[in-house]
């Protein structure tokens, strides 16, 4: 069992040193637990195989549920995917940086690990100011699953977090009680027609009509 630090972070404008440090962990593979829109967040770099791993035995995850990923800007998605479907463009348009996950076709360059070895990946483009300066000074891609035990609520707050979770991090970025509510509305583009996976924090009606055509 080890000690996990905590630092306080400020959510709307992060100290970048305190960023800095953050990203200098999981730049080694380390995991780190910070703020998303809704609830805590578990990162570690996307394209480490190995620093995946260990996300998910420390959620406790099934292997075979591929994990979400955050990016900093549009510009980190292209090289992440293998298409991106005129449906994901209105998407993207519409709804992003916010509570919208868009599963697409992943890139080789992934771990399979990552994908759940199904291929398939899912991104959101970091929403937080937190979440998105920590993958900007990543400079890649980072883990955006929750930082719980698979199958459990997310948290709000830092005190809600599981001992198991404090005991095998690296580095927790606490920025006070977080909004909660829904998590994100997940959409699969990989499907023609388009499929909603899972209603969260924007709303069918707001995202069926993008859908078509």
């Amino acid at each position: 069992m080890k000690s996990c630090e905590i630092l306080p972070v400020d959510p709307e404008s992060p100290d970048q040193d305190t960023i800095a440090k953050a990203a200098a962990l999981i730049k080694k593979g380390g995991l780190v637990v910070f703020p998303t829109s809704s609830f805590y967040g578990l990162g570690t770099e996307a394209f480490n195989a190995e620093a995946v791993g260990k996300v998910f035995r420390v959620k406790k995850r099934d292997p075979q549920k591929p994990l979400l990923i955050l990016i900093a800007s549009l510009a980190d998605l292209t090289p992440l995917v293998r298409a991106v479907p005129k449906t994901a463009t209105r998407l993207m348009e519409a709804f992003w940086p916010g509570r919208l996950t868009i599963i697409f076709q992943a890139a080789d360059l992934l771990p399979p690990n990552l994908t759940g070895h199904t291929g398939q990946i899912g991104i959101r483009l970091a929403g937080h100011p937190v979440a998105c300066s920590l993958a900007k000074a990543v400079g890649s891609p980072i883990t955006g699953t929750s930082a719980n035990l698979s199958g459990k609520g997310g948290c709000t707050a830092v005190a809600q977090l599981y001992q198991h979770i404090r005991d095998q991090v690296d580095l927790i970025l606490d920025a006070g009680r977080l909004e909660g509510g829904e998590g994100s509305t997940v959409v699969d583009v990989t499907v023609d027609p388009p499929k909603i996976l899972r209603q969260g924090g924007i709303g069918a009606k707001r995202i069926t009509p993008l859908l078509d055509g």
